[in-house]
């Protein structure tokens, strides 16, 4: 079964998004397509597949890019899903690379290990794969994406487990200057380790993990996709959301939203079982009633986050606190001290695995892991060219 990628799971490009209202520096000028140097680490020897899909920038087309940078349009889809076109490109074998352009898209670079993968389209566009459903044509395949947008203003280019974990790799790109920046690399040993620590983590949190029949490790879903699935219990944050609840009863939680506006505070309490927010002239500006763990999970339902100046902040902020469960610790967030982060005994597991195992620490892990800065994002107004590096699964 295929089903249409929502919005809601991609933090990272709603980050791309936001960031999409920056001008370029002067006298800067992005081309048309960069080059993007892809490099297999993996010591995999089986066919490696490269897919280059989004939107295209000047036209908000949906479609393709095939290794010269060339853009192709899905065509008309169907109900039920029709088949894509193939826009498969040959990866690098082991040991090697390969160089392909990308043009100013927004939208992700699939890779899979053996297999093509399958893709479908429907009257309102692309289907990609959803693992989370057993039935799903590429749930034996082992693959894994990057999010990116190319604009005018530049790259920004990702490494994501906001769906899932799985096989590894780095971006990179080079600056103007000439200077290389790189994230998404693990420690060594911090794949294998990242289900070593699901399986280790009472509570369903192993059940996130999925294998092939001859025992390949292929991901580990995100939490969100384990309470929609029934592998983690709907009841897994309850315990700690009751008890931000009470605190903020009689403690006031103060969000300061945006790093850059200090004197932009606001103010929380929960009053007949709502957290209200208030502004500085005291006035009611968001509410939120008592999130489920999905909510928190996902960023999304009770803990929606309109792309507004108020309440998509305080949603955001209240997102992150949740899932590194800091709401307790510090009543002024974002609490950006990373010593704090996933230290109760109700947290988000998978985050706290994932991110302790990042060689610079920083993951996309969930939707709004970019509060405080702790995404795996490189970003250049100017830049020559970009990188993914595919690692080892080890």
């Amino acid at each position: 079964m295929l089903t249409r990628i929502t919005t809601a799971l991609l933090g990272a490009v709603a980050l791309v998004g936001a960031l999409l209202t920056l001008g370029p520096p002067a006298g800067a000028a992005v081309p048309d397509t960069i080059p993007l140097t892809i490099t297999n680490n993996s010591g995999r020897g089986e066919a490696l597949y490269v897919y280059n899909l989004g939107t295209l920038l000047t036209t908000g087309q949906q479609g393709w890019a095939d290794a010269n940078g060339a853009f192709h349009a899905w065509p008309a889809g169907g109900n039920p899903p029709t088949p894509a076109p193939d826009a498969s490109i040959p990866g690098p074998a082991a040991g090697r690379s390969t160089t392909v352009r990308i043009p100013k898209f927004s939208g992700r670079i699939y890779f899979s290990y053996g297999q093509k993968l399958m893709f479908g389209l429907t009257a309102g566009g692309l289907v990609q794969p959803a693992v989370q459903n057993p039935g799903d044509a590429n749930r034996n395949i082992l693959f894994n994406w990057s999010e990116y947008t190319l604009n005018d203003s530049g790259l920004w280019l990702n490494s994501t487990q906001v769906d899932m974990f799985s096989a590894p790799y780095a971006v990179g790109v080079q600056r103007a200057d000439g200077s290389t920046v790189s994230t998404g690399h693990l420690k060594a040993g911090g794949y294998s380790g990242v289900f070593t620590a699901l399986r280790g983590q009472p509570g369903g949190w192993a059940n996130l993990i999925q294998s092939r029949s001859d025992g390949t490790v292929l991901r580990a879903l995100s939490p969100l996709y384990g309470v929609e699935t029934g592998a983690l219990p709907s009841t897994v944050l309850d315990d700690y959301v009751n008890r931000v609840w009470q605190k903020y009863t009689t403690t006031t939680l103060t969000v300061t939203p945006f790093a850059d506006q200090p004197g932009t505070t606001y103010r929380g309490r929960v009053s007949g079982g709502v957290l209200n927010f208030t502004d500085a002239s005291g006035a009611v500006v968001a509410g939120f009633q008592k999130p489920d763990a999905a909510s928190v999970f996902g960023c999304h339902k009770l803990l929606d986050a309109p792309n507004d100046a108020v309440r998509g902040p305080i949603s955001r902020t209240l997102c992150a606190g949740f899932n590194r469960s800091t709401l307790l610790v510090d009543p002024s967030q974002p609490d950006t001290t990373t010593a704090n982060f996933y230290q109760d005994a109700v947290t988000n597991h998978y985050a706290r695995a994932i991110h302790a195992r990042m060689a610079d620490g920083k993951a996309y892990a969930f939707a709004f892991d970019d509060v405080g800065q702790q995404e795996s994002l490189v970003h250049d107004g100017s830049p020559r060219q970009a990188y993914l590096t595919l690692d080892p699964l080890s």
